[in-house]
């Protein structure tokens, strides 16, 4: 069958990932959780502010502990595919990002990493034994470790027939990591008026949309292979790794950068910028430019900009929020760490909105009934 190279709009929730059957249940799931937090005993003191954050904190002694689970989701399948026109694996950037999206998370409370765990579901063994492509993911998943600067405990590598689909492979994760004291315990309290925010560069599309990316992909004659503008495969453009962004955070609160808050910028696009439950109106002033990827995506879905920056990161994939007087300590840091940022925003008071002023959008709190 040949593919389906019409211009009929892609959305995201056409292809299998629709938020607003997702959330409720989420949000039903998290009522639950929040009420298990009595079990906790023994001086074991939960931080309830981080209910529904990207990860959730606890006060274990003279110290504060923090733990989340992520997953890849489909970034795995189109390593698969492009690998048939490459016949590179590109498992050494499927395992590095399965860590990244494991990692960043549980940075954003201002946690240093300890222990990441794994957890690989097969259909069946059969999946183990193409020993070129375990060797990339298991030394893409080591080198994402030494980057974070954290230990690989073990995992569980879990044969679900009937469940996983054969010649494919769920990833995903967890990770605990530690908070020193409470003035590197990072929570949406600190967050006040006129706080500026700092946007991090992206490497590209990371590991959320990636459904709606294969969808695109399905439309094209030549599939992955499709040459960009830039003439990158549309497979490569969406196989860069993810940044990983650990031991910068350590080095900013190591240089004393007072940071408020921290967003990172995964499922629901730019509208992460207020993942807050706080009432401000997250004013972003600036953007950077979306890498050709997106464009590409944009233009072969036939997606409105707003529906782009609603579902990627568009070029952004980290928001920090700190002090004005910590802007240019916080941005040196970050250089000397590698990384792009810019000063893109700040808070103002008003009912709970993100407003892109370039591209006269505005996400309103209600469409980010999730935090």
């Amino acid at each position: 069958m040949k593919p389906d190279r019409s211009t009929k709009k892609i959305t995201y929730s056409q292809v299998g990932d629709d938020y607003g059957t997702k959330d409720p249940i989420k949000k039903l799931a998290q009522t639950a959780a929040a009420s298990t937090s009595k079990n906790l005993k023994n001086g074991l003191i939960e931080v309830s502010e981080t209910r529904g954050e990207s990860a959730y904190v606890w006060k274990q002694g003279d110290v504060f502990m923090a733990s989340v689970i992520e997953g890849l989701g489909t970034k795995n399948l189109v390593a698969d595919n492009t690998r048939k026109i490459t016949g590179k694996t590109y498992y050494d950037i499927i395992g590095h990002d399965t860590v990244a999206t494991i990692i960043n998370d549980l940075i954003t409370v201002g946690a240093k990493p300890l222990v990441v765990h794994a957890y690989w579901a097969i259909e069946d063994n059969s999946w183990l034994q193409d020993e070129e492509r375990m060797k990339d993911l298991i030394a893409g998943w080591k080198s994402a470790c030494d980057l974070a600067e954290c230990s690989w405990g073990g995992g569980e590598t879990a044969t679900d027939k009937g469940v996983i689909e054969k010649d494919t492979v769920d990833l995903a994760g967890s990770a605990v990591g530690i908070i020193t004291n409470d003035k590197r315990l990072i929570t949406d309290k600190k967050l006040i008026v006129g706080d500026r925010i700092l946007l991090l560069k992206s490497n590209g599309v990371n590991a959320n949309g990636i459904s709606l990316t294969r969808a695109v992909a399905e439309k094209l004659e030549q599939g992955y292979g499709t040459k960009l503008k830039d003439g990158t495969l549309y497979g490569e453009a969406i196989l860069t790794k993810t940044n990983i962004y650990a031991k910068l955070i350590q080095g900013l609160l190591d240089g004393n950068v007072d940071i408020h808050y921290i967003s990172n910028i995964t499922g629901h696009g730019l509208r992460k910028i207020m993942r807050s439950n706080r009432d401000f109106i997250y004013v972003i002033e600036e953007l950077f430019e979306p890498q050709e990827v997106f464009n590409f995506i944009q233009e072969n879905a036939g997606l409105a900009e707003k529906e782009m920056y609603e579902t990627y990161n568009m070029g952004q994939d980290y928001a920090i929020f700190v002090s004005p007087s910590d802007i240019a300590k916080a941005q040196e840091i970050i250089k000397t760490n590698g990384f792009e940022s810019l000063d893109a925003g700040f808070l103002e008071a008003g009912e709970r909105k993100v407003v892109l002023k370039q591209k006269d959008i505005t996400f309103e709190g209600s469409s980010l009934d999730l935090r």
